[in-house]
């Protein structure tokens, strides 16, 4: 059996829980339900970014001393940064953060939306609104935010920026008046024809995002064709006319993005996450579905240099993830520092869930994150 990157093929276990880390929400938030719509993480030093998918902000919490919980919430509005097409109040359904050099990324789901069934909808009222459909300007968003340290050393946000003499502008690919992701996928092959699909119905649905140099990395959780999942891949710039709006190079066959195909057993793909030169890929359901979730690791991912199918030993199934049924949806991931687990061996992911548990939420409106350790490989 072929080794790469000192990983071989193994017997998947299941993540066991090495703890919780609780993440507590003033009250605003929690009025909100971001707390229980929690669709993205990243760690960085002392602090970490989250957002939920039902507003337009990005929340930074702190973590104590010992890192079991992380509160002192910031929230920090997009639409103060960058330009909106949909305005302040509509969300943008942010469902990937990346951490990377001077700044943080942000993706919206570009996905569409078709109206929920609930209880009290019957007959005619539950026929009606499954054939509502809708899309909002802020979810075709993505943006890349200057971060630099406020007066107690903490990364913070900002619109501008001195970055080591260079002066960076927060910038949007897909904001108000200009052209958007879902616009360059008009006339692709595989994806043009899901965009007028809601995301939940294995529509185009962006729910990961990771940065490495230069390069963007998108996790699709839909479409997913024949089994394949997509991860798109750009190369994104600065407008050097318009410094608030992102552009894109060329990279495949003319186009401004390049396409991979992910073997992840018919499952979607909810989350990226850089380690090392590897990337890994949390997996789940394209549909309205609770599980299966998986971990991935697809090796050498950050370094590739062309469209690539990737598949057997490149692509290591590292765990499956808990679910529960209605509840406790793995939504983003993170690998805490240090990355190997010490004594107990395994390395570790941060877990934060999407419509959590009960017994995860506190009376005080916290919520608790999982620390997974992963089968030995």
């Amino acid at each position: 059996m072929r080794t790469v990157s000192g990983h071989q093929k193994k017997a998947v276990g299941h993540a066991e829980v090495a703890g919780t880390v609780r993440l507590r929400f003033h009250s605003d938030s929690r009025e909100q339900e971001t707390h229980v719509n929690l669709s993205a993480v990243r760690l960085d030093g002392r602090c970490l970014w989250v957002a939920g998918d039902e507003t337009a902000t990005v929340e930074r919490l702190v973590g104590s001393d010992d890192g079991a919980e992380f509160d002192n919430q910031t929230s920090y509005n997009l639409a103060d940064m960058v330009d909106l097409a949909g305005g302040a109040d509509e969300e943008a359904d942010i469902e990937g953060l990346a951490r990377s050099g001077s700044f943080l990324w942000a993706v919206g789901s570009h996905s569409l939306k078709r109206k929920r069934v609930k209880k009290k909808h019957d007959g005619a009222k539950a026929f009606a609104r499954l054939a509502t459909v809708r899309g909002e300007d802020n979810r075709q968003v993505l943006v890349r935010i200057p971060v630099e340290p406020d007066d107690q050393g903490l990364p913070r946000p900002v619109a501008k920026a001195d970055l080591g003499g260079e002066h960076s502008t927060a910038a949007v690919l897909g904001g108000a008046g200009s052209e958007s992701l879902r616009d360059l996928l008009a006339d692709d092959e595989h994806l043009a024809p899901f965009l007028p699909i809601p995301g939940k119905d294995n529509g185009l649905d962006i729910e990961g995002i990771a940065v490495r140099g230069e390069r963007v990395y998108l996790g699709l959780r839909g479409p997913v064709l024949r089994g394949w999942a997509f991860l798109l891949e750009l190369a994104p710039y600065v407008d050097p006319d318009e410094p608030g709006r992102l552009k894109l190079r060329d990279l495949s066959d003319g186009r401004r993005y390049a396409k991979h195909l992910l073997d992840l057993g018919g499952l979607g793909i909810r989350d990226l996450c850089p380690h090392g030169d590897d990337l890994l890929v949390l997996s789940g359901p394209t549909m309205d579905l609770d599980g299966p979730v998986r971990l991935y690791r697809w090796l050498g991912g950050c370094t590739v240099e062309a469209p690539t199918v990737v598949r057997g030993d490149d692509l290591v199934h590292e765990a499956d993830l808990p679910y529960g049924h209605g509840v406790d949806h793995a939504e983003g991931i993170d690998v805490p520092e240090p990355a190997a687990g010490g004594p107990e061996g395994g390395p570790r992911v941060l877990v934060v869930y999407d419509s959590p548990a009960p017994e995860r939420l506190g009376s005080d409106g916290s919520v608790l994150a999982d620390v997974l350790r992963l089968p030995h490989p």
